[in-house]
């Protein structure tokens, strides 16, 4: 194959410096032999003085990688230049679908998390009309003892074991309960977080999971609740709560955990929900710009595979 394109170049007629090559990309000649050397551009013919000499057909492979990188980046685009350069279009064909398979699941991820936060508006749009705050616990509304009262087994703690559903510092579910014992009840200082918020068993049973569940996104980083100075119990607050019911969401959708991450990050990153549509709408842009450029890109492809026949 090597020879062959080389023959190829030697026939071509027009012959290009390195610095022709160069200026038309705004590239050095250095940039231009390392591509060379890197296997990007086909390797050049050279003179009997020993100068490279340049044609048509390596301004038309220069074109094509730099078409790539925007939309595959550096590596991709100069791997895909190498497959080509050395006969295997198969494995540059591959490296192209690849790059277009992660485009996809971007988008299939920016819709998860869109539909995530619609539904989140929803939930607290229908609280909000309930009476019910986001958080709902501290304060005795309508969201502080679902299902029953403080004290009829049926509140915040209830089917949690001893404690809350909840893991103290000696261990776990070890603290007061409210479903019945001496020494239990509100007055046993366990009943509301000191500071507001929720305990993980109503939590719970608002998103219809279990406690564990809820350990387990905290153990991977996803939901941070912080203690109760008083207790050491879990105390998610309103940040914790929105946290815990995104991943809810993006769970119901499919995604695992490790997936789930980066997206919380950027929650916390824009500092709620509300100032997120901004970076979504820049998520939303990026990925068509990449759309494009991977257009774009395989325009200037098929080119320069025409070109070299």
């Amino acid at each position: 194959m090597g020879r062959n394109l080389q023959s190829r170049l030697a026939g071509s007629g027009e012959r290009l410096r390195p610095v022709d090559l160069a200026r038309a990309h705004g590239l050095s000649t250095q940039a231009v032999r390392n591509y060379e050397e890197a296997g990007i551009l086909p390797a050049a013919g050279r003179t009997a003085h020993g100068y490279r000499v340049y044609t048509p057909l390596h301004a038309a492979a220069l074109r094509a990688f730099l078409a790539l990188v925007p939309g595959h980046g550096h590596g991709t685009a100069a791997a895909i230049m190498r497959a080509v350069n050395e006969g295997a279009d198969g494995e540059a064909f591959r490296l192209v679908d690849g790059s277009h398979a992660q485009l996809l699941d971007d988008r299939h991820t920016l819709q998860a998390v869109e539909s995530a936060l619609r539904e989140l508006e929803r939930t607290a749009e229908r609280e909000a009309g309930g009476g019910s705050g986001v958080v709902g616990v501290s304060g005795g509304g309508s969201g502080a003892w679902p299902g029953g009262g403080p004290g009829d087994g049926s509140g915040p703690w209830a089917g949690g074991g001893s404690g809350p559903g909840e893991r103290a510092a000696g261990g776990r579910g070890t603290g007061p309960g409210l479903s019945g014992g001496p020494g239990t009840g509100v007055g046993s200082g366990a009943a509301f977080p000191s500071g507001g918020g929720t305990f993980i068993g109503p939590l719970a049973r608002r998103l219809g999971v279990r406690p564990a569940t809820l350990r387990a996104w905290e153990d991977a980083g996803l939901v941070r609740p912080p203690r109760d100075p008083r207790t050491g119990y879990r105390v998610y607050d309103e940040a914790a709560v929105r946290d815990a019911r995104l991943v809810h969401q993006l769970r119901r959708g499919g995604y695992p955990l490790e997936r789930i991450a980066p997206l919380l990050d950027r929650v916390r990153a824009a500092g709620g929900l509300e100032p997120l549509e901004g970076t979504l709408r820049d998520w939303r842009a990026r990925l068509s710009a990449r759309g494009r450029a991977l257009l774009a890109g395989a325009a200037e492809l098929e080119a320069y595979l025409r070109a070299r026949g």
